[in-house]
């Protein structure tokens, strides 16, 4: 094997797929990454049997072939040359790394030993922006919770129908979806469960990447595939076994009635809240008192060890005087995620789920339980 690359493209290639090669006692080939030629482009692929990452590059190839080479290695290595265009062979089972003023080389393994990705082909898919998906699965993605007992909900939801798709992730004490659409009709609604570290991938490469990325799902996996923009030809894959089971029914837990409903400035009910919640202790208890007469919240937390707290918040109010005490944490999760300065903050009961949605957005609610004032 010989390619010619340049070294900023190799180095964005390596950026994406180092990520995904993982420390792995039982499979230490796992923590390395193929390279190989395919037609007019040099590939970079790495896998931790769960997620696959597969980059194609634009180069000159004068001999194909394929190696094996350690992936932090081999970034780090290649981040710190200076040369703008760098030469890889393959011989013997070692890959040169070669400029005008530097010669290396890495000691690689059998390619033949790397594990094989599966393949979407002649599928039906789903083309969505890039950005919008990256950043609606970040409007979420904090929420799922590893569990081996429910390992449904590590991951994040994905639910199709007609032109829009709802992402949604939950850790049974919290909940949040963001809806987005795409421009083709689907004939029939599916849903999978997509595991977490697949999700931050997605958010890792697309957040800044202003591209359609096609959506290729399968029974048991899924592929991410965008495009390159000089040509009609693959750029990036990200393949992702899916998690197993049924998603908890969600909407069974949204409230649909509610004793109130508060208009807030979002800025400041968050530095209230932070503010505030410097004396909650370990509990990280804040409660909250709606004086409706009075047009304002109060925000309160003591702590015996620490003191007390007192912020007052102007806001519209709808509904009579309640306290709710909240973990303080769980509602700022919600609370930064809310992309209007304005929000809408809807209380069922006391003990009952409460729901944060911006004003002037209908695509995203954040659901937050309280907690019982102690």
């Amino acid at each position: 094997m010989e390619i010619e690359v340049l070294k900023e493209n190799l180095k964005n290639g390596l950026v994406i797929t180092e990520r995904v090669a993982t420390k792995n006692l039982s499979l230490p080939i796992l923590e390395n990454i193929l390279i190989s030629t395919e037609n007019s482009f040099l590939t970079l692929t790495a896998t931790d049997l769960e997620t696959a990452v597969k980059v194609w590059i634009l180069g000159k190839i004068i001999k194909k072939g394929q190696i094996v080479v350690p992936a932090k290695f081999f970034s780090t290595l290649i981040s710190l040359l200076s040369d703008e265009k760098i030469t890889l062979k393959e011989e013997k089972q070692k890959l040169y790394i070669e400029g005008e003023k530097f010669k290396n080389y890495i000691q690689g393994l059998n390619p033949e030993d790397f594990p094989l990705l599966p393949k979407f082909e002649n599928q039906e898919y789903i083309e969505i922006d890039g950005k919008k998906l990256a950043q609606a699965i970040s409007q979420v993605i904090d929420l799922t919770n590893p569990s081996s007992s429910r390992p449904e909900i590590g991951g994040v939801y994905f639910l199709f129908f007609k032109n829009n798709l709802k992402i949604v992730a939950t850790d049974s004490f919290r909940l949040a979806e963001k809806k987005i659409s795409f421009e083709s009709n689907i004939d029939k609604n599916f849903s999978f469960i997509l595991p977490r570290k697949t999700a931050r991938e997605i958010i890792n490469i697309f957040s800044t990447k202003e591209e359609k990325v096609r959506l290729y799902p399968s029974i048991n996996q899924v592929c991410f595939e965008s495009t390159m923009k000089e040509i009609n030809h693959p750029e990036i894959y990200i393949i992702s076994r899916l998690i197993e089971g049924e998603y908890p029914n969600y909407q069974d837990i949204i409230p649909t009635t509610f004793k109130n409903c508060l208009f807030l400035q979002k800025d400041e009910f968050i530095t209230k809240l932070k503010t505030t919640s410097l004396f909650s202790g370990k509990g990280n208890e804040v409660k909250i008192k709606i004086n409706p007469k009075e047009k304002n919240i109060e925000i309160l937390a003591k702590d015996v060890n620490i003191g007390e707290a007192h912020s007052i918040l102007p806001c519209r109010i709808e509904g009579p005087s309640t306290e709710v005490s909240f973990n303080y944490k769980f509602l700022l999760d919600g609370l930064v995620n809310i992309k209007s300065s304005e929000l809408k903050f809807e209380i069922s009961k006391e003990d009952g789920p409460c729901v944060l949605r911006p004003i002037g957005d209908d695509t995203y609610f954040y659901v937050v339980m309280p907690i019982k004032s102690s």
